[in-house]
């Protein structure tokens, strides 16, 4: 069948066929997300396991090679790397990309669960899941406010930023980098703890036992069904210095009688510094199909917001990709349009015929407009 020769006869269809197609391609182009990566899934599958003061040496013999052991048989495996430091073990497993990522998921699952119980019995429960290629920072912020400790810093960011970057659409995390964590430290007095024949370990448990709040079921009341609960959380510092601790024979004692028991933070293992004064810095990562100018702009506006209502905070941006993938995407769509005028002129210059530019000129969009809905599909 001609084609060419059909829609000649008929031209109608062809029109209304091109006239739809370039419609849905001009919309498609405007709901297209410009992003530093394109929207794929990756078959990479992480195994992260956690123990508390593990050497490196220890997290590879027992933990490391077996998951790798484990993993090596599964089907579709292309490599895999494991990245150990201190109380920590970290195994990438990649897979070819013909692969379900959701299956390649499910296997490493199963692989490790087979295995689990020829781990250490202190290691965490090891954490499975996939790496999303996706999942990197747009824009870095510094947050600065000479009248904030950094305690308070750290838990505005936590606390306001934060949950308020949370609600914008498109972010997917919002990550503190620096700062430091509100921890209590309980320090105990060893020669006390030998006078009295209690050691460490029976007081760590004895905490453990009494500081939670647990759900006690269900209870009838005058006719009605309550629910039960017990409430032994320690709301204060000072209450949880008062707990008493149980001795042999009988025996009772305050916790601060033990040792010391003091409201701080924990030790810091990341720090952030702008122009040498510490700051608190948080990154920002879009939402998976989501365009990175788009969250950049609805990120900046609720920031200058919350700058609005705290003036005694500094927020300035110190990190942004944003800046470069809009630019790329600039210079692309000028490229695109130079190509097409060179094209143009080409056929006028060899060619040397009005009708014959001008359809090359009308062609050009026609093939190329209706592509990006074509992606949008895809």
């Amino acid at each position: 069948m001609n084609i060419s020769a059909w829609s000649i006869r008929n031209p109608i269809p062809s029109l209304v066929l091109f006239l739809v197609l370039m419609v849905l391609g001009w919309l498609s182009f405007y709901s297209l997300p410009i992003t530093r990566f394109p929207n794929i899934d990756v078959p990479v599958i992480q195994v992260l396991v956690t123990q508390s003061g593990a050497a490196p040496s220890e997290l590879e013999t027992q933990v490391s090679k077996k998951i790798e052991d484990a993993v090596s048989g599964v089907t579709g495996l292309k490599h895999q790397t494991s990245t150990i430091t201190e109380g920590q073990s970290l195994t990438m497993i990649e897979f070819r990309l013909e692969i379900d990522p959701d299956r390649a998921l499910n296997d490493v699952k199963d692989a490790v669960a087979r295995i689990r119980s020829d781990l250490p019995r202190t290691i965490d429960e090891p954490i499975i899941q996939r790496f999303d290629v996706v999942g990197l920072p747009i824009v870095t912020y510094a947050v600065r406010a000479p009248t904030l400790s950094i305690e308070e810093l750290s838990w505005f960011v936590d606390d306001t930023i934060k949950r308020r970057l949370q609600s914008v659409k498109g972010v997917s995390a919002v990550d503190r980098i620096g700062g430091v964590t509100r921890e209590i430290h309980v320090t105990l007095d060893p020669d006390r703890l030998l006078s009295l024949g209690i050691t460490a370990g029976e007081v760590n448990a004895q905490l453990r036992a009494t500081n939670v709040d647990l759900a006690g079921g269900r209870g009838e009341i005058a006719d009605r069904e309550q629910a039960i609960r017990t409430l032994a959380g320690k709301k204060t510092v000072a209450n949880l210095a008062a707990t008493s601790i149980a001795l042999s024979g009988g025996r009772h004692i305050r916790l601060d009688e033990l040792g010391t028991v003091k409201d701080t933070w924990e030790e810091p293992r990341t720090f952030a510094v702008l122009n040498e004064e510490s700051v608190v810095a948080f990154s920002v990562t879009r939402g998976k199909g989501a365009s990175d100018t788009t969250v950049a702009k609805a990120v900046t506006a609720e920031l200058e917001k919350i700058t609005a209502e705290f003036s005694a905070t500094k927020i300035e941006r110190i990190d942004n990709t944003v800046d470069n993938t809009f630019g790329t995407y600039e210079a692309t769509m000028k490229t695109l349009l130079e190509g097409a005028g060179l094209a143009i002129l080409v056929v006028f210059l060899f060619l040397r015929d009005l009708r014959a530019t001008i359809i090359a000129a009308i062609a050009l969009p026609l093939s190329i407009i209706p592509a990006f809905w074509a992606m949008e599909v895809a």
